[in-house]
């Protein structure tokens, strides 16, 4: 059986929890060890799905990887968060990541969007270099790369743009849970000032030059991430925001990109 990688930002480890709980075909998980992996690793506990975590060394070292056929494996390596940062940045790490782990990979796919329109090209990028596997990236029904972590989670370009258009009378943070967690690592309060009191004071000033009073809360239907309705009240007291609530999200791109790759590497 094969082996299949996904490559994720670790804002979407819940819904790579939810198809590593409804794949009973899987017969091993394995975590690339890295400073990302505590929270989701305390995830997979609770819900008792058990797994190896290894470092990319050692992983390279274990011949079984590449010749145990009879095992189905799924290897999940999650990435820094912060790298959204910068798109050109991201583009160069997602890309070395790919080109390490495919040489034992039968397939891999990218729990990630355009990202800043740095990650369109991928597959068509690594068709060209003759990687030994197939790259895959979050697509819709409509066969178009999803936006970002919302637009995947919403069901795809359209709805996406229809939920944008819905709150484009003020600026609106969009969260789901785990966004609803990870804010403050992805804008890195303690680097717009070392006093977090004043960090806080100059993003307020920021939302209210461009406009933004809002958070919404995208309802997922998983309950991996825990208080996230306390996560979000918390943002909106900080920042003075209304709360929105939506609940269209769900795992259907998820859940559709994972089964095709999948029948794809069975087939081949």
């Amino acid at each position: 059986m094969p082996l299949m990688s996904i490559i994720s930002c670790k804002i979407m480890q819940d819904e790579i929890i939810w198809i590593l709980e409804n794949d009973s075909s899987i017969d091993e998980i394995i975590i690339v060890e890295s400073e990302n992996v505590q929270e989701f690793v305390e995830k997979l506990n609770k819900v008792n799905l058990q797994y190896k975590i290894l470092s990319l060394e050692d992983i390279l070292s274990l011949p079984e990887i590449k010749s145990d056929c009879r095992k189905y494996t799924v290897l999940i390596h999650l990435m820094e968060l912060g790298l959204h940062r910068s798109p050109k940045e991201l583009k160069i790490k997602v890309y070395e990541t790919i080109s390490t782990i495919a040489p034992f990979s039968s397939g891999i796919l990218l729990f990630y969007g355009l990202c800043g329109n740095v990650l369109g090209d991928v597959e068509k990028d690594f068709e060209q270099c003759s990687i030994s596997c197939p790259v895959r990236i979050l697509k819709d029904k409509d066969h178009r790369i999803v936006d970002d972590c919302i637009g995947a989670t919403v069901g795809g370009v359209q709805n996406y743009l229809s939920r944008l258009k819905s709150v484009s009378d003020a600026g609106t943070y969009l969260f789901t849970p785990m966004g609803s967690k990870s804010w403050r690592e992805l804008i890195q309060l303690d680097k717009l000032n070392s006093d977090p009191a004043k960090a806080l004071k100059l993003m307020k000033k920021t939302h209210e030059m461009i406009g933004y009073k809002r958070v919404a809360k995208i309802n997922t239907g998983l309950e991996y991430t825990e208080n996230f309705d306390d996560s979000v009240r918390e943002f909106a007291d900080l920042f003075d925001f209304e709360i929105l609530e939506f609940d269209d999200g769900n795992q259907e791109i998820f859940e559709d990109c994972y089964y095709e790759l999948k029948a794809e590497i069975e087939d081949k």
